[in-house]
């Protein structure tokens, strides 16, 4: 009786999470019409029509967003990593000098910062106002997940690390040929946390961008919902037709920012659990 009760549970549970994603994936599809006029649940596309994803691709602003989110994406996410496994590597190490004070220093971080002002002073100081790589650069490093695969690389065996010296390996050569293979699966993790991270991102961009041009996809899609633009982008409708069209693009603009990171995470999702725990087993 208690496992029907436990599968019914999280039945409902699963049914609460992904109804909101199949309500905009729906509304995408519907016919604007009969989407404005309709009332409650929606259990599938009312009609079926893609006029909402021709006006979101007919607004440049969405190819520029989709342009810029990729550069912050693919250069972002290469500079978490490298830099997060060296900091990782060198933290790992028993006989690095002051290592637990470093550390101490670096956990730090993760309960007092110096606050949104200093960071843009920062940023405009080294030049990085109006730039993609002002979303990249000062955020090159999470503690979070430094930690997880800093404690990833203290779990290899450290007759693997003597064997690879005394055959004249460096540190450069035990990190990539022993290290970094025998963690995949939490660079796996690390690829997924840093990859969500860049493509949702919207704030400093906010904050550091002023020219729309390099305004990444969430930025863009903040704006349209925000501002109700959606109308201007229903352009061969008429004018009583432009409101009901607006609001399935809405959707459909939703749908664009999210279903490409929905396809990224099963390729990695076999790797997820273990890559945790593995991060998890000592401190």
């Amino acid at each position: 009786m208690l496992g029907w009760f436990i599968h019914a549970l999280l039945l409902v549970l699963v049914i609460v999470t992904l109804y909101p994603l199949f309500y905009v994936a729906f509304a995408s599809f519907s016919d604007a019409g009969r989407l404005v006029a309709h009332r409650g649940f929606l259990y599938a596309p009312l009609g079926f029509s893609l006029e909402a994803y021709a006006g979101v691709f007919k607004n440049p602003g969405i190819l520029t967003g989709y342009r810029n989110t990729l550069f912050i994406l693919v250069f972002g996410v290469a500079v978490n990593l490298i830099v997060t496994a060296l900091g990782a590597y060198v933290l790992s190490r028993k006989n690095v000098l002051w290592n637990n004070f470093f550390m101490i220093v670096i956990v730090l971080t993760m309960f007092f910062s110096g606050g949104l002002i200093p960071l843009y002073l920062i940023v405009k100081g080294v030049g990085l106002i109006d730039s993609l790589w002002s979303t990249i650069i000062p955020f090159a490093v999470n503690t979070f997940n430094l930690i997880i695969m800093r404690t990833a690389f203290q779990a290899v065996p450290d007759s693997l690390e003597e064997s690879a010296k005394i055959d004249g390996a460096n540190h450069w050569t035990i990190l990539m040929r022993i290290i970094v293979p025998l963690s995949m699966p939490v660079i796996a993790v690390m690829i997924l946390y840093y990859a969500v991270e860049k493509w949702n991102g919207w704030f400093y961009a906010a904050i550091f961008i002023k020219d729309h041009k390099l305004y990444p996809l969430q930025l863009i899609l903040r704006e349209i919902l925000i501002s109700n633009s959606t109308e201007s982008m229903a352009t061969d409708a008429s004018n009583a037709d432009r409101f009901q069209i607006g609001e399935t693009i809405k959707y459909a603009t939703i749908m664009v920012a999210t279903v490409p990171i929905l396809c990224v995470y099963p390729f990695v999702q076999k790797y997820f659990v273990k890559g945790v725990m593995v991060g998890a087993l000592k401190g």
